[in-house]
């Protein structure tokens, strides 16, 4: 069996008198793709955001594995952090608010190598066009800017920025929700492409149980900061136990476009 990558144990998460994430333990295997669903305040995104030390946790561990070592991720040093951060990257919900529209699509891509002193094999340049090779873009895209792009193209420009560092973990938070269905279901069928290529290790935070079943090999169900129910994707989306599961699988329909090829 894999080896866990990412662990989170017993992590509660409170905002004065409110617990919004509370006593959630998961592991997140290498190579796997681990589904995280629930509704809107389920504390889905948050669980996610500790899990990267985005967010820091009111209790509990969150360990990362890399190189033979683990790394106690709410102990070891800023500076400690900071050297990790290349190892787990993260796609953002809204691909508008998350690129800075004062930076081409070069400068964009460009930076995560100059703030982490880093040069690819074969220089920046041309990890910049293999990149946007990758997430289905032209080379001409580099020299233009954020507005020039539809909603679809930024969030293949947020997912090229992401992997420029081939990171060890890559989280992804809702990241077709605020496409429209048909824009969605091509992202993320290249989502799908590119674990397939690449053997990514990854964490899908989604509402949708159609999207989970398509791209995960676990899945986790959240309800009011707790996990409800685990499982392989056909345990959870094709038989679950909880009653709740089973009203996500009822309101969400499936989408054009993905979950028609695995049975």
């Amino acid at each position: 069996m894999p080896n866990a990558v990412l662990r989170g144990e017993h992590l509660v998460k409170t905002y004065g008198s409110a617990r919004v994430i509370d006593d959630v333990s998961l592991e997140v295997l290498a190579g796997e793709t681990l589904g995280i669903v629930g509704e809107s305040g389920s504390g889905k995104s948050t669980v996610a955001r500790l899990l990267l030390r985005l967010v820091e946790p009111s209790a509990g561990d969150v360990r990362f594995h890399s190189g033979g070592r683990e790394y106690d991720l709410r102990r070891i040093s800023a500076r400690e952090m900071r050297r990790l951060r290349r190892k787990l990257s993260i796609v953002f919900q809204d691909p508008y608010a998350a690129l800075d529209p004062r930076m081409t699509v070069r400068q964009t891509l460009a930076e995560p190598f100059a703030i982490h002193g880093e040069v690819p094999a074969g220089g920046v340049a041309a990890r910049l066009r293999e990149l946007l090779g990758e997430v289905g873009l032209d080379e001409s895209a580099l020299g233009r800017y954020p507005h020039e792009f539809s909603g679809g193209q930024r969030q293949r420009v947020n997912i090229a920025r992401a992997l420029a560092l081939r990171p060890e973990v890559l989280v992804l938070d809702e990241p077709v929700s605020a496409l429209d269905v048909s824009v969605g279901a091509q992202v993320i069928n290249l989502l799908r492409d590119l674990q397939r290529q690449y053997g990514l290790t990854c964490v899908f935070i989604s509402h949708s149980m159609p999207l989970v079943r398509y791209l995960c090999d676990r899945v986790v169900v959240m309800q009011r900061g707790k996990i409800v129910e685990s499982g392989t994707w056909r345990e959870v989306c094709d038989a679950p136990r909880e009653t709740y599961t089973r009203q996500l699988l009822a309101a969400t329909p499936e989408l054009p476009g993905v979950a028609a090829d695995r049975m």
